[in-house]
């Protein structure tokens, strides 16, 4: 079980990367041409016999107005005939690879004896990025860290659904700060534009939120479904290592819906444009965004009817508004933990408690047992020699928790536990026949029994 991770990024890199990048070719790039219909179509059919449905050639009226077509993203290359010195126009901003394609493609198509055809650059990339590469890894500096946040914040005890999506706010808006000043200052690989800012954290947090919103209905394979959407297909679709038109059939189709190939549109037409053409990533973007949000409402009313379900079959008939936490896929099974001995990086306990005698003595060694609605045992332990315990690992849901010892009597108490807010339950047992029920000194566990009715009884 273990393994479907592993296997998924063993597959992902032989057949997305792999795939997508061994043999790049040209597919219906469009050129404009300055030329007669007649000469154009002549053109057109010796690329043709070169590289089949590789190019498709825009007549226009004049050599400026084929420039003019690169320049405003129209068209990715412009070529102007001429008997001994043909003119060719590209744009390196459409990447370095489609270029250089493009150049050897014409030069065997159209130069001859006599000839020498001129090469002009019309749009060149930034001085930080000479191989037109340098904003993929940007994007990837704020798919990969806010993914990450995504995954550490099943571990987060006490923060609730609300905590975690302020939080990845805020992750997603460092990351693209950092990656903005990085990559605008530092290096001088994209613009310094505020709209390259705002694109980059919008990538966060399509990525970041819909990952999150995985969560409560995949579960433990939320990774799995995150890592190919957002790295696997999003990077080998993205167009930032080798050019859409450059790729295969299926990942041309996944360009303009995944949220990194629209966050390369956008950042290359802000940087080299004049910001033409950025609907369509605005919008997806957005889109995955409305999405994510979307999954994490439908994730929490899933919740509330599961804990319905359970108020309704339980002890009481009180049902709690639902915890703010998801159910964590990260964290371990139910364990118990020595009470006052946690330190930085270890787990954080979820249930705590003390349990004393009548006169408040502290009872070492009592037997504490957690077990869920159905009675399935979730975690034993015992109480130290000050009488206290402490376990973590619970998912959200109610649980029994029964204090016995030899020669006392038991007792139990119902609790709402949740990763999201740690309870305190402490117990008073008593010699023989009667048990009282201990102080709860947390404010929830004091809640769910002073309010609603009684969640603790006497066995």
């Amino acid at each position: 079980m273990g393994l479907w991770l592993p296997a998924i990024f063993l597959a992902g890199l032989l057949f997305s990367f792999l795939l997508a990048f061994h043999n790049p070719t040209p597919h219906h790039i469009e050129v404009a041409v300055a030329a007669p219909p007649a000469t154009t179509a002549q053109l057109q059919s010796q690329l043709d016999t070169a590289i089949p449905s590789g190019f498709i050639l825009q007549p226009v009226d004049s050599a400026a107005e084929a420039r003019s077509e690169v320049l405003n993203h129209d068209a990715v290359a412009a070529f102007v005939p001429a008997p001994h010195h043909p003119q060719l126009y590209g744009a390196k901003a459409d990447g370095a690879a489609m270029e250089s394609i493009i150049r050897q493609v014409f030069t065997s198509a159209v130069q001859k004896p006599g000839t020498t055809l001129a090469f002009h650059e019309l749009v060149s990339t930034r001085p930080g990025d000479s191989l037109g590469i340098s904003p993929l890894y940007l994007l990837m500096g704020c798919t990969l860290p806010v993914y990450f946040l995504v995954v550490a914040m099943q571990r987060a005890v006490g923060f609730s659904r609300r905590a975690h999506v302020a939080t990845m706010v805020g992750g997603g808006a460092v990351a693209a700060l950092a990656c903005y000043l990085t990559g605008a200052y530092g290096m001088d690989a994209i613009p310094q534009h505020p709209l390259a800012l705002l694109y980059l954290f919008l990538l966060t947090q399509a990525v970041s939120l819909t990952s999150y919103g995985f969560v409560p209905f995949l579960g433990p394979f939320f990774p799995g479904a995150a890592v190919t959407l957002f790295i696997l297909l999003g990077v080998s679709s993205s167009g930032g290592t080798v050019p859409v038109d450059l790729l295969p059939g299926f990942f041309r189709f996944l360009h303009p819906v995944l949220p990194m190939g629209n966050a390369a549109d956008a950042l290359r037409n802000v940087g080299y444009f004049d910001g033409r053409q950025l609907g369509r990533p605005t919008a997806v973007l957005c889109a995955w965004i409305a999405a994510g949000a979307a999954l994490i409402v439908l994730g929490y009313l899933k919740q509330l009817r599961r804990l319905v379900r359970e108020a309704q079959a339980g002890i009481t008939g009180y049902v709690p508004a639902p915890p703010a936490e998801d159910p964590t896929v990260e964290l371990p099974e139910p364990v118990a933990l020595p009470p006052h001995r946690h330190h930085f990086g270890e787990q954080l306990p979820i249930l705590t408690g003390r349990v004393s005698g009548l006169a408040g003595e502290p009872l070492p060694g009592v037997t504490i047992t957690v077990t869920d609605p159905h009675g399935r045992q979730l975690v034993r332990t015992r109480t130290d020699q000050n009488g206290e315990y402490a376990a973590t690992g619970f998912h959200d849901g109610f649980a029994i928790v029964v204090a016995g010892a030899p020669g006392r009597q038991p007792a139990a108490s119902r609790l709402l536990l949740s990763p999201a807010t740690p309870v305190n339950q402490d117990f008073i047992l008593t010699p023989g026949q009667q048990a009282v029920p201990g102080d709860m000194s947390s404010h929830r566990a004091t809640t769910i029994s002073h309010d609603h009715g009684a969640t603790s009884r006497t066995l």
